[in-house]
């Protein structure tokens, strides 16, 4: 591997915030834990801000529990949460040609890793981050923000269709309205009342309060959106097909279900549906895509995409700032920032 530069990176350890339980945010403690080494095709990453998400949740608490037959059975694989990270490379291991120690870049860590100093990353995986992009607004962008593209993608969302983004204000949700806008969409969101002024200046036509408008109600008449992009996950599927007209797409970010399998009964239920009908139900597994972050970063750099952050939180506070994505109220992203 390429030696760090001492300028940068000067001990052999690091503070990292480290889970050896499933649990909520009282399993996570700061430990003193080795700097990795980059392997083939890594680099070492320095980090500046961690966005944190839904998925940080689900591997921190290990449910559904089938998410640890990925993550580990009895505890993390990966002991440090956070998936989202802007970052400086600082060194770099064999193999890799995509970047060099010094850049500035931004990506998805594989588990996570992120609440700590350092982080390894595949290098294939990271994208350069432009001086005029905030570290902290960077780091919103990967996940949260690849899931709404995709989600998009998946729809088929195009110019003149009509949209509706049930969950519009979370972190997934307000990228997917933004970015539904600029494919020249006309939105609809369901979100909280508190919440329909920024959803509104996030370009959605209309925002309805979904403690008193649900699929189903009146005021969403069946056959009436091209694509509905369901992110809160409650509503029945027979309803959600119903919104869209022949040939639309209903895209199923999220769901709920039960604490062994999740949302895989739902997804189920969505394929069964789907077979043979002119408005299927398209479940949505978003895959880390470093081509879609750089058009992330190129929209956000550019002032065309805003990434909505709730609040920020220093390194010292990561388990409140996971608590506080636990909690489930999140408007737009959570992150912390670096140690």
């Amino acid at each position: 591997m390429s030696d760090p530069r001492p300028s940068t990176l000067r001990t052999d350890t690091m503070p990292a915030w480290t889970q050896h339980r499933y649990g909520e945010a009282d399993a996570i403690a700061r430990e003193t834990v080795d700097v990795p080494a980059p392997g083939r095709g890594e680099a070492l990453l320095k980090l500046r801000a961690t966005g944190l998400n839904n998925g940080d949740i689900r591997v921190m608490r290990g449910e559904p529990l089938l998410v640890r037959l990925a993550f580990g059975l009895r505890r993390p694989r990966q002991p440090v949460r956070g998936m989202d990270a802007a970052a400086t490379v600082v060194a770099i291991g064999d193999g890799v040609t995509q970047v060099a120690v010094g850049d500035e870049v931004v990506g998805e860590l594989p588990g996570g890793g992120g609440l700590a100093r350092y982080a390894l990353s595949p290098a294939a995986r990271l994208v350069p981050r432009p001086p005029a992009l905030d570290a902290v607004v960077a780091a919103a962008l990967p996940i949260a923000g690849g899931t709404a593209w995709q989600a998009l993608e998946r729809g088929g969302a195009a110019s003149g269709h009509r949209v509706l983004v049930i969950g519009a204000s979370g972190g997934v949700g307000t990228f997917t309205v933004q970015l539904a806008v600029l494919r020249g969409a006309e939105v609809w969101a369901l979100c909280g009342e508190q919440n329909r002024d920024l959803v509104e200046g996030l370009g959605a036509t209309r925002t309805l309060d979904y403690r008193r408008v649900q699929p189903g109600s009146p005021e969403l008449e069946d056959g009436s959106f091209d694509v509905v992009v369901d992110i809160a996950g409650t509503a029945p599927l027979r309803v959600l097909q119903r919104l869209v007209r022949d040939g639309g797409r209903v895209v199923l970010v999220s769901g709920e279900g039960g604490r062994l399998l999740g949302p895989m009964g739902r997804i189920l239920g969505a394929s069964l549906r789907s077979i043979g009908s002119r408005r299927p139900l398209r479940p949505l597994a978003a895959t880390a895509k470093p081509d879609v972050l750089a058009e992330l970063i190129a929209l956000a750099a550019a002032g065309s995409l805003r990434p909505v952050i709730e609040r920020t939180f220093p390194f010292d506070a990561a388990p409140a700032a996971l608590a506080h994505v636990a909690a489930g109220h999140t408007v737009g992203k959570v992150v912390v920032t670096a140690a």
